[in-house]
């Protein structure tokens, strides 16, 4: 098939376009990489697996009041959403010698706002307004080729298989950096564009997050807001992560540079987790029912080579984010591409209604076709396409995280 608009990546931004893109009668395919919708958005239970009542392995946190694009759509999309626990004192970890020491806790302004069941709902609903054969899964673009009036996309599909398809419009809705690591241009872009895009930080890649799951939120009885600070480690930030339904947890982010942790390994990294939290919040932090942990730097679907140590966070930028070659055929999406909130929630869906609405506009002015057409290369079948298709709703994945600086 050939369609107007093909959208590389699936998590909000790349949603949010769709979203768009479909409301606007336009006809579009998905293409995401991994096995599940979402992106660095991941809400997962106790197993680590994607549930509508889980804890945010990435992005937990948003602003309203200051980030009214993101307020608007979680409105829209009719979802809860409940503050960030922070009535309490505070513990503060100064050094491994010294007994952790306890403050009074600070009313939050503005106060982070967390979705009930876990950020993940965002997805589930953005999901849930869209055709289910618009969205293809396990589907790993490896080219991007401009023949003519078309861009000519080839990906991996979920069977391994090499597949094309062409689009009037493409749009990436993926971090510039991992786009310039993983995809081939034809023509190449040029050097500029390859700076920018490989020099731009990707959100939450250099990061791992810990959470430790209790049957209650133990501390909260002891007059503890579950907010804790570590010049110690290895976590050094630590917060409530209880959910709305009342699932007691704690969480921190894991203060080791990636390759560190990659040394170390991950058993030994959640064993020194939970050690301190006990030395924090007492015994009962301890024995925790169950532990997650999420390190994306070695996640290969976020982060690449660059992303090994922490590299500042995106700035914004109204600078064009493709050479002129390609501005008529590719726009970028990803929450670093934000004019205002890069590296943000509120980033991706700014940045992918600006993005859908520059599309939607130019293929009104230009009178191009709004509607998939048959396609003429026998490599891209529409039976091969339905195969594989699912919803992040009826989808379990088989794979299972900040401050204001990271959306928590």
């Amino acid at each position: 098939m050939n369609y107007p608009v093909l959208i590389i990546g699936g998590g909000l931004a790349g949603l949010n376009a769709a979203r768009l893109i479909h409301e606007a009668d336009i006809d579009f395919l998905l293409l995401e990489a991994r096995d599940r919708l979402g992106g660095r958005i991941l809400s997962a239970d106790a197993a680590g697996q994607v549930s509508d009542d889980g804890f945010d392995l990435g992005p937990s946190w948003f602003w309203p009041d200051i980030q009214p694009a993101m307020g608007d759509l979680v409105g829209r999309l009719g979802l809860p959403f409940f503050p960030q626990n922070s009535a309490g004192d505070v513990v503060f970890q100064r050094m491994s010698r010294e007994t952790p020491q306890r403050y009074r806790g600070m009313r939050q302004e503005p106060e982070s706002m967390r979705i009930a069941g876990g950020t993940g709902a965002i997805i589930s609903a953005l999901a849930s307004g869209l055709p289910k054969e618009s969205i293809r899964l396990g589907a790993r673009v490896t080219a991007i080729t401009l023949r003519g009036p078309e861009v000519e996309v080839g990906f991996i599909d979920a069977s391994g298989a090499k597949r094309t398809a062409k689009a009037a419009h493409v749009l990436l809705a993926a971090p510039p950096r991992l786009i310039e690591a993983t995809v081939s241009f034809s023509p190449a872009l040029d050097a500029a564009t390859v700076r920018r895009w490989r020099e731009t930080p990707t959100w939450m890649a250099p990061h791992a997050k810990f959470f430790a799951l209790y049957d209650r939120p133990f501390w909260l009885e002891a007059g503890l807001s579950g907010t804790a600070q570590s010049m110690v480690g290895p976590l050094v930030e630590i917060h409530d992560a209880t959910t709305a339904s009342g699932q007691g947890a704690l969480f921190g982010f894991v203060g080791v540079p990636a390759g560190q942790r990659a040394a170390v390994g991950r058993d030994a990294i959640i064993a020194a987790s939970v050690q301190q939290l006990a030395l924090l919040f007492g015994p009962a932090a301890g024995t925790p029912r169950a532990t997650l942990f999420k390190d994306w730097a070695a996640d290969p679907l976020t982060a690449t080579k660059d992303d090994q140590s922490a590299g500042g966070h995106p700035v914004p930028s109204a600078q064009s984010w493709v050479g002129a070659e390609w501005q008529d055929h590719v726009a970028l999406a990803g929450s670093e591409t934000s004019l205002t909130e890069p590296g943000y929630l509120a980033g991706a869906v700014e940045a992918s209604k600006r993005a859908a609405a520059a599309i939607v506009s130019k293929l009104a002015k230009s009178g191009e076709r709004t509607s998939a057409a048959p396609s003429e290369q026998p490599g891209f079948r529409e039976s091969d396409h339905e195969e594989h298709i699912s919803s992040h709703a009826g989808h379990n994945a088989r794979h299972a995280g900040t401050g204001r600086a990271h959306d928590a």
